[in-house]
């Protein structure tokens, strides 16, 4: 069983609790090495917290992946950034580029990183991998805006995993609310293998029938199934049209505008929540 926690509400026995209950695998997510720019990018001063945290996580028998949330603004303390995750006593870090839905979207041009810091820390990670080569594990997710394919989004639509948001709506992603038109139904109202196997929604985009060319008859469709959907929505409002970060999609000329923006721009405010409390 794993756990991916930002750590508020997670005490020790609280912790002891979910191990003795299977839980083997903890993901810890940090916004920054430095506390003040990471409190500043959660909006929340939580760093600390996360800190006690994986001290806790060090001092138990159980997997632990830290997972470094980076964009423009840190990107260029990655090196710090990995030496943070050293001493913590992870095993595995996972190096994040921020994805661009939610907050993030609304946000992405102060997010989105430089060509120059992509290449840089690629060079970066490169050379810790091989430095920590048997002791810390490093993965490295990229900026979909800069890929030439679509990332295999979720392994497909209703292909592996469900989600269950608080409210009780069974999704197929993180984002897929954002898809107008779609009713997810309710774990409460209905079996988990009926919303599964027979729902609309999870049936929407599982096949390849609502695929339109290129993905039809492109050789790379039942590895990237077309790209993400939410995302298709969010840059060229069809959640049916090829991912546009695709180099191959009609739209990705919407990506390349982005990023001619993002590379000759300096940055940009923060668009906050608002904080209803």
């Amino acid at each position: 069983m794993n756990l991916i926690t930002s750590g508020v509400g997670l005490d020790e026995r609280r912790l002891d609790e979910l191990i003795d209950a299977g839980l083997d695998h903890i993901q810890l997510s940090f916004q920054d090495s430095e506390e003040a720019p990471a409190n500043e990018f959660a909006g929340a001063r939580s760093h600390a917290l996360k800190l006690r945290l994986a001290q806790m996580i060090r001092e138990r028998r159980i997997a632990f992946t830290v997972n470094m949330v980076v964009h423009r603004r840190n990107l260029d303390r990655l090196e710090e950034m990995i030496d943070f995750a050293e001493r913590t006593g992870a095993q595995r870090l996972e190096i994040a580029n921020v994805q661009y839905y939610g907050w993030a979207f609304r946000n992405r041009e102060s997010l989105l990183p430089t060509r120059r810091q992509l290449e840089e820390s690629i060079e970066i990670v490169e050379a810790a991998r091989e430095r920590l080569k048997g002791k810390l594990r490093i993965d490295f997710v990229l900026p979909d805006y800069y890929a030439k394919y679509p990332k295999p989004c979720m392994n497909g639509w209703g292909h592996q995993q469900m989600l269950i948001d608080p409210a009780g709506r069974v999704l197929p992603c993180h984002a897929a609310m954002v898809i107008p038109g779609l009713e997810f139904p309710s774990a409460r109202e209905r079996p988990l293998r009926w919303i599964w196997e027979d729902s609309p929604a999870f049936n929407r985009f599982r096949d390849e029938s609502w695929m339109p060319e290129p993905c039809r008859s492109c050789d790379r469709r039942t590895r990237d199934f077309g790209g993400c959907r939410c995302q298709a929505f969010l840059l060229a409002g069809d959640a049916t049209a090829t991912d546009p970060v695709c180099t191959l999609a009609p739209t990705h000329t919407l990506v390349e505008e982005i990023l001619q923006r993002v590379n000759g721009s300096t940055e940009r405010t923060w668009v906050y929540r608002i904080d209803p409390s």
